[in-house]
């Protein structure tokens, strides 16, 4: 019997490629758009900008925290794990991430494995997702 393939940690990885800054751009946009949609059941988003914000932040803190992915990265193939280790987060980090995110300058300056300042606080690394 074999064990399924397990990806090595994207720290340890010499191998390690990060995903296009398109993708992650892709799965950001989509995960906006989310978060009008819902944001508009409680609020107006162009009057209430904060609104579409707190989405985004929940949205980030739950679903990456429980499964690695957003929606938007679900339908762009990325993930986003431990840097160290390769699994999830959990969810106070990626509470944290989202609302780092949310402060949009930490995102803007990147590393050579496209970590964000809003990624190397929490240790976390956008990584191509499994395919299958």
């Amino acid at each position: 019997m074999t064990s399924p393939h397990v990806p090595a940690a994207p720290a340890t990885d010499p191998t390690f490629t990060p995903p296009s800054l398109g993708r992650r751009f892709g799965a950001l946009i989509i995960d906006w758009v989310l978060c009008l949609l819902v944001a508009n059941i409680f609020a107006d988003p162009v009057r209430d900008g904060w609104a579409p914000v707190l989405v985004l932040i929940l949205e980030y803190g739950i679903f990456l925290g429980l499964f690695a992915q957003t929606p938007g990265m679900y339908i762009t193939k990325v993930r986003c794990v431990n840097w160290h280790d390769g699994g999830r987060i959990g969810l106070p980090r990626a509470l944290a991430r989202g609302v780092l995110l949310a402060l949009v300058v930490p995102a803007l300056i990147m590393d050579e494995h496209r970590r964000g300042v809003h990624d190397r606080l929490v240790d976390s690394v956008v990584v191509d997702a499994p395919r299958g």
